[in-house]
């Protein structure tokens, strides 16, 4: 169950996200509901990580940071940007995300071995081929 929970949470925010992604009215400056997403998304996890470990301490927390989450925030940006444009634009929310799933899951190919000597085998390279050929099929 352990790693079952986290892959199902994943899957039905992933679900909601692109819900509220498509549903964003017109006429808002993309980046703008980015404030609005951020400001709850911020008291949220402050809220959780206070209930979660009652006796915390986010400043000792804070002070083990490394570069990583200054990184994360800007590009989860260009990432929740990138899809209320890609939508404002006319992508469909069932093809934006599968579109840019299948060319993720070919770039992380390269990623993981590059950085994290992770094997490249043959059933990944084949899975990769899949994902291209299930663009063509996609976009047609």
């Amino acid at each position: 169950m352990s790693m079952i929970w986290p892959i199902a949470l994943v899957v039905l925010s992933n679900t909601i996200y692109h819900i509220c992604a498509k549903s964003l009215p017109d006429g808002v400056d993309p980046l703008a509901s980015l404030t609005v997403t951020y400001l709850v998304a911020a008291l949220l996890s402050a809220l959780l990580y206070f209930a979660l470990n009652g006796s915390a301490d986010l400043m000792r927390e804070y002070r083990q940071l490394n570069w990583a989450p200054f990184a994360l925030g800007v590009v989860i940006i260009g990432l929740e940007a990138g899809f209320i444009y890609a939508y404002k634009a006319g992508w469909g929310v069932n093809t934006a995300q599968v579109v840019s799933s299948a060319l993720l899951a070919v770039v992380l190919l390269g990623v993981g071995r590059a950085l994290y000597q992770e094997a490249v085998t043959w059933n990944k390279v084949v899975g990769a081929a899949i994902c291209l050929i299930g663009l063509a099929f996609i976009n047609r």
